[in-house]
């Protein structure tokens, strides 16, 4: 049995759904923790494409029961969608559980949140627009609706006039915007509260549960390290928290209940939005990697920013998540390239920086410092094992599992489940430390 948590080790899309979705193989709960639907995850399955937002992956697996936490917002109108999309080709959603205790997005969020990003100019901070931020300041300021809410048709009535009176004087006053009509926003909230109450339950009670149970249990984030509130690279972040401490407080399990943590990343670093990126290409590397990563978001669409690996937020990432060992991807997009870089320190102000630096502007200010290592100029896309991978990029893997410090168990040569080589089982493994030398990372395996 073993209770893992999945993190992103950069800013988002590094292909958290796949390696979730190759997982759930061996999970009997997959629990999704925190974001909305300013996130998503494509999965491909035998020649199968799938877009979800809110519904965690291990929905593929029939026997795989999902879980939407109490850190997670939920926009219902989307999650229905959803909901339609998998009843259409015939998967079962009947094992999936939403959290009573969830905070629901309504449409005055989503308008904020347009409104309010529009606003700010040349300050703005690459929201989805999606209503996400909003919602989860309404959870912090005791205001927002809440799944159980929902479930309530008197209470929800009084609830959600007070709230939409509230928010159609900021809309007017504020935004120039026209008011909402209440009761259509209530007509078309109860309605998706129908729909969705088969799902609602207890879902900490739940998980609690099959941790009793012995079952194994995957926790998924949405967004990666850099995003997190927190931790990340504030203000361009999102509004909670996708480290692995989040997923305690998203879901209502202890910390000792947590076994292991697996981190994942690109073979290279891309980033959405606005912000500093130190390792950004602008130039052919960076449109080579953007095509042949297909780098565009699942949630917006738009063209993600590309550079090398950088190293210097990685090892932070391993050190605020408390990392046991990574999973890459996209190795692949790699295959082309005569030489590859690796950021593994910056240089500010005339001096040499090791770890990342939470000032903003002195951030910006950061430049990489690169170690260079030859590319492989082959396809890898069908490795399925250590061997069958060039020497060069077997080197280059195992240079990030020492910048890193932690082992790698997966790498992903491609978008279907069957691109993928284990190198260890990050759940049924024996959970493994590199070993060290004088302080020096020795990795006697990738």
């Amino acid at each position: 049995m073993a209770n893992v948590i999945v993190i992103g080790a950069q800013w988002g899309d590094e292909g958290k759904g796949k390696i979730t979705d190759l997982l759930s193989k061996s999970a009997d709960v997959v629990v999704r923790y925190q974001g909305g639907v300013n996130a998503g995850h494509t999965l491909v399955v035998q020649g199968q494409t799938f877009k979800l937002h809110l519904i965690p992956s291990g929905i593929l697996y029939p026997d795989t029961e999902c879980i939407i936490g109490c850190g997670t917002v939920i926009d219902p109108q989307v999650l229905i969608r959803e909901l339609d999309q998998l009843e259409k080709l015939k998967i079962s959603t009947q094992n999936l559980l939403i959290s009573e205790t969830a905070h629901v997005t309504m449409p005055y969020h989503r308008l904020i949140d347009q409104a309010s990003e529009e606003r700010r100019g040349d300050h703005r901070i690459g929201t989805t627009g999606r209503g996400i931020g909003p919602t989860y300041a309404d959870k912090s300021e005791r205001t927002g609706i809440r799944v159980i809410d929902l479930m309530n048709p008197v209470g929800l009535r009084k609830q959600l006039h007070w709230a939409i009176n509230y928010k159609n004087a900021i809309l007017e006053k504020l935004y120039n915007l026209p008011p909402l009509d209440a009761e259509e926003v209530i007509a078309q909230y109860l309605e998706y509260a129908e729909r969705l109450r088969p799902h609602v339950v207890d879902t900490s009670l739940k998980i609690y549960d099959a941790i009793q149970r012995r079952r194994n249990i995957l926790f998924e984030g949405a967004q990666g390290t850099l995003l997190d509130l927190d931790h990340g690279t504030y203000p361009y972040v999102t509004s909670s928290n996708p480290v692995a401490g989040g997923a305690c407080v998203g879901t209502g399990v202890g910390p000792t209940m947590i076994d292991r943590v697996i981190g994942v990343a690109k073979a290279y670093t891309t980033r959405v939005g606005e912000g500093p990126f130190p390792t950004e290409l602008d130039g052919e590397i960076g449109e080579l990697l953007c095509d042949r990563g297909a780098e565009f978001g699942t949630t917006t669409g738009r063209r993600r920013r590309c550079g090398w690996f950088d190293a210097v937020i990685g090892r932070y990432a391993v050190r605020v998540n408390g990392m046991d060992c990574l999973a890459i991807t996209k190795l692949d997009v790699l295959d082309e390239l005569e030489e590859i870089k690796v950021c593994v320190a910056y240089e500010v102000d005339g001096e040499k920086c090791n770890d990342f630096p939470h000032n903003a502007r002195r951030f910006a200010r950061c430049r990489p410092i690169y170690k260079t290592m030859p590319g492989w100029k082959q396809s890898t896309v069908d490795c399925r094992s250590l061997e069958d991978l060039p020497q060069q990029a077997l080197d280059y893997l195992k240079f990030l599992a020492e910048l890193m410090e932690v082992p790698i168990a997966i790498v992903s040569l491609g978008a279907s489940r069957e691109q993928t080589i284990i190198v260890e089982d990050p759940i049924h493994g024996p959970k493994r430390a590199l070993l060290h030398a004088n302080g020096t990372p020795v990795v006697t395996e990738v």
